[in-house]
């Protein structure tokens, strides 16, 4: 069984897709990206904005979800420039506290709005 993810506090789904599914003990959370959900407004600045803004997107998701920063397990995330590697490293650590998930980053060669970075996670569900 799984159940849909929806938060007025992270951007609304921009395709066919939720914001996240809870199944089995787990949320999986669609990526975000630099969205103002307030306002519907890209974030265009650097990458540090960009990728706290990302963070606090998928907070929220995680929160609709019952879940937490603490509770993610893995992240995936997604850069246009391997050079912003260092900088969005800097606001993840922000985030997460040790035990860090596991994560992965690739650089892409496009993202939706040709934003600089996009996030996912799966996280446990209390």
């Amino acid at each position: 069984m799984k159940k849909q993810v929806q938060t007025d506090r992270a951007p609304k789904a921009i395709g066919p897709y939720s914001q996240g599914i809870v199944a089995n003990g787990f949320v999986f959370c669609s990526g975000q990206i630099p969205i103002d959900p307030a306002t519907g407004e890209l974030n265009n600045g650097t990458i540090e904005e960009q990728t706290r803004l990302v963070l606090k997107n998928l907070g929220a998701v995680l929160e609709a979800a019952g879940s937490s920063y603490d509770d993610v397990v893995k992240c995936t995330v997604f850069l246009h420039d391997m050079n912003d590697f260092a900088r969005m490293n800097g606001v993840y650590a922000e985030f997460f506290k040790a035990p860090s998930p596991a994560r992965a980053a690739v650089q892409v060669a496009r993202l939706p709005r040709d934003v600089k970075v996009e996030i996912e996670a799966v996280a446990l569900v209390k």
